[in-house]
């Protein structure tokens, strides 16, 4: 058996819950995956076309048919169903974006209490990127303004995304040529809905560059405005305090004795409130009236990200333990949104006593209690919330949280956190950043994202694969649940640095202070590191264009649409991108080719497939270190000790 469990996840707690979840009878991810084995290889190469339904069509060599009934060929198929997995990304994103846009409208009127303006510093930057004037206007009457003029951008017809404006001048340009700048985050989402409807676009080549522009509109548009804007809203992390947040990972954050409570899913416009709720002395009251020493709030999976980085509260898994969470026999609530939810929760909460909480109207569940979450009225919903999380308290049935599952992370590394560690209040500035690039302490960066997938084993490629690029000498900094996969690890303390850092990253990482993998944020934030990217670039050292950069992007156990937008758009902005568990383009060798060689020559960047974490990591560094080469760094710079007659030499400007 327990060999059987170390097949399924990695995680000791994990494999602990999960022999508990199959004793009780409870059918998890797991299960079910291993009864849909063998998977369908047509869904799997992507080569299953069902647009219309003179199909589905199964076409390729295997087949022994070579066109569609339309007469698509396999390259049209593949490469329409990967648009479409990119527009499906690009609109959970982009509609994460929106409704944060109108919460902030509404804050700013005064229509949602609870809610404020935390950052006004990030409020002025995003108010120039708009245009957005600020002199002698409130507070309350800029962020109005931002909230509509970022609103705009989801139903903006020509013109250009405004966020593009921050990548970097060549990077802008070459997007220009090609045609591939967003005009409007929902014009390309619908364009490439249209583009690959039945006898539309025909062209594998076409249909993809409309797929870089439809993800830039996700990267520089949808995603960057959720973070941007949450950012104004709750405050953005490790900059609000001048400091990132410490809290704990794994099924440990769930307590024996308190009501526990867990915020699922991705928008922090309702975590954010019902942490403030958790707080209030009358829900604490209401607790241990019924028996419990006080109100446990914890998170999973991406919004468990958000409430980390800017409140502290602790994590009680990623993506593929939502149910062994449930399993634990502990949670009264969980409580979710929207993106990542499993439509099996109600039936394993059924199994024990937690209820399961729906709050927005974009994602029920039968089975479910459905709370709708009101923006306008926010902490009276989140209080109706609560207050049935405690008086939940009293069903409990056994109880079982292993012992062995609680790490320390510390999360926050923000680009403004970042910036500000590196240079402080007045000389903030990436060039250490790049010193130590240039110099060969740190050989590159590396962002390691994305989901949890049971066709492999959980959070084990995530590991691996980050501690061999640690060892490296490669900075990782991350998001998502590969985040949460590496903190429960141990991989976000600055001691990590000495027991698995390269000398030369374990040597920053002493000076700095900091752990060898930062935590940077939720799926969303992967914008953060887009912003990062330009900023290295500006610092100067280090090229003209991202894709310059000894950089490179990875999602290693990854499973939703959001995943492949990410990626096309790390692609699209020049950066080298590997994905591990398979991709849906395999059926078709010409748009395999395209996307793994030919869309270099085009945007600078490229993507990549590889199953093994040390061969991933391989290809990364090969990757960082021909960046190197060509940057005329490959060797390092020699670090020199200047004696005072140098000094007096050096020329001041």
């Amino acid at each position: 058996m327990a060999e059987e469990l170390k097949k399924k996840t990695s995680d000791a707690a994990g494999q602990s819950i999960l022999e508990k979840a199959q004793a009780d009878g409870v059918k998890t991810v797991w299960d079910r995956y291993e009864a849909m084995t063998p998977q369908c290889k047509w869904g799997q190469d992507g080569v299953c076309c069902r647009i219309c339904y003179m199909g589905p069509c199964r076409i390729g060599p295997s087949a022994k048919r070579d066109r569609g009934i339309c007469g698509a060929t396999v390259d049209t198929i593949v490469a329409r169903n990967f648009a479409r997995m990119i527009a499906g990304g690009a609109a959970a994103h982009s509609d994460h974006g929106r409704d944060v846009a109108e919460i902030l409208i509404a804050a700013a009127r005064g229509e949602a209490p609870g809610y404020e303006i935390r950052d006004e510093k990030k409020l002025m930057s995003v108010a120039a990127v708009y245009g957005v004037p600020v002199k002698d206007r409130s507070v309350n009457e800029i962020a109005e303004d931002v909230g509509k003029a970022a609103l705009a951008e989801f139903g903006q017809q020509e013109g250009e995304v405004k966020f593009t404006s921050r990548a970097p001048e060549r990077r802008l340009a070459l997007w220009r040529r090609h045609g591939i700048v967003p005009r409007g985050v929902d014009r390309e989402i619908v364009e490439t809905m249209h583009r690959t409807h039945i006898g539309v676009d025909q062209d594998y080549r076409n249909i993809l560059m409309h797929g870089c522009r439809t993800a830039i509109g996700d990267g520089w548009g949808g995603s960057m405005i959720a973070t941007e804007l949450q950012d104004i809203l709750f405050g953005t992390p490790g900059s609000l305090y001048k400091q990132p947040s410490i809290g704990t990972m794994g099924l440990g954050a769930l307590k024996k004795d308190e009501v526990n409570v867990v915020v699922h899913g991705h928008e922090p416009i309702l975590s954010e409130t019902i942490v403030t709720v958790a707080q209030d002395p009358e829900m604490i009251e209401m607790a241990k009236r019924a028996g419990a020493k006080g109100i446990n709030l914890t998170g999973m999976c991406c919004t468990a990200n958000e409430v980390l980085l800017r409140q502290g509260i602790s994590i009680a898994g990623d993506f593929l333990m939502q149910e062994l969470a449930i399993a634990t026999g502990a949670v009264e609530t969980m409580v979710v949104d929207v993106q990542c939810i499993m439509s099996s929760l109600p039936e394993v909460a059924s199994h024990y006593h937690t209820k399961v909480v729906t709050t927005s109207p974009k994602g029920k569940m039968v089975g479910a209690t459905h709370v709708e979450f009101d923006e306008h009225d926010a902490l009276n919903s989140a209080k109706e919330i609560m207050k049935m999380a405690i008086e939940n308290f009293s069903n409990r049935g056994e109880v079982n949280i292993p012992e062995q599952c609680e790490t320390n992370a510390i999360a926050g590394f923000t680009h403004e956190y970042i910036n500000y560690m590196l240079g402080g209040s007045f000389r903030a500035s990436y060039w250490p950043l790049n010193d130590n690039i240039i110099n060969g302490r740190i050989r590159g960066i590396a962002g390691v994202v994305g989901c949890n997938n049971p066709k492999v084993i959980h959070d084990e490629v995530h590991v691996n694969l980050v501690k061999e690029l640690i060892a490296n000498d490669v900075l990782v900094v991350q998001t998502g649940c590969s985040a949460i996969a590496c903190g429960k690890d141990n991989l976000m303390l600055p001691e990590a640095a000495m027991e698995y850092a390269g000398p030369g990253l374990r040597e920053v990482c002493e000076a700095v202070g900091i752990p060898p993998v930062l935590h940077s944020g939720s799926c969303v934030d992967n914008s953060r590191i887009l912003i990062a990217a330009s900023e290295m670039v500006k610092a100067g050292g280090l090229g003209e264009d991202i894709s310059d950069l000894p950089v490179a992007g990875a999602a290693p156990e990854w499973m939703s649409e959001k995943a492949i937008s990410i990626g096309h758009y790390f692609v699209s902005s020049g950066v080298y991108t590997v994905f591990g568990v398979g991709m849906p383009i395999m059926g078709s060798e010409n748009v395999t080719n395209f996307l793994f060689n030919e869309l270099e020559d085009i945007v600078g960047g490229k993507w990549d497939l590889e199953l093994d974490p040390s061969k991933m990591a391989a290809k990364i560094v090969d990757h960082i270190n021909k960046k190197r080469k060509a940057l005329g760094i490959e060797a390092g710079k020699e670090r020199v000790l200047y004696d005072m007659e140098m000094r007096r030499e050096i020329e001041v400007v």
